[in-house]
């Protein structure tokens, strides 16, 4: 009888998680998209010197000290704050690809962080993207 059990709770905890926000991939999430916020962009800042624990709509869990990633805690709060930015199956839909977007490639108007993507070929806007696109 423990395997039902352990299955319903694998099923109610973990799914939800997994497929949260609109069937956006956690996964996918946490090992493609996640990474993009912690990377040094040339002529910017990382992602998440300016948006770790502000008040903005965009807002990451801040690194432990020393750490160059985040927790699994910590994604999952980032991944729920994250989803809230996205149109799932609709990237041009999406501010957290619109609003780092050139302004001329279809953008935001104004980022305080500059415009961390020239243009939807950049092979990182497209990552996000995709993962925006993937979901249903």
């Amino acid at each position: 009888m423990r395997l039902p059990i352990t299955g319903f709770i694998v099923l109610t905890c973990v799914a939800p998680v997994l497929l949260a926000a609109g069937g956006l991939d956690y996964q996918t999430y946490k090992t493609r998209v996640e990474p993009i916020f912690l990377k040094k962009r040339p002529g910017h800042a990382r992602c998440v010197v300016c948006h770790e624990a502000n008040n903005s709509a965009f807002r990451l869990q801040p690194l432990n000290e020393g750490s160059t990633s985040w927790t699994e805690e910590q994604s999952k709060k980032n991944f729920d704050n994250v989803s809230h930015l996205v149109k799932p199956g609709d990237p041009d839909g999406s501010k957290l690809l619109i609003h780092p977007l050139a302004h001329d490639a279809g953008g935001d108007e104004f980022h305080g962080g500059g415009r961390q993507f020239k243009s939807k070929d950049d092979p990182e806007w497209k990552v996000i993207a995709a993962w925006v696109s993937s979901a249903k």
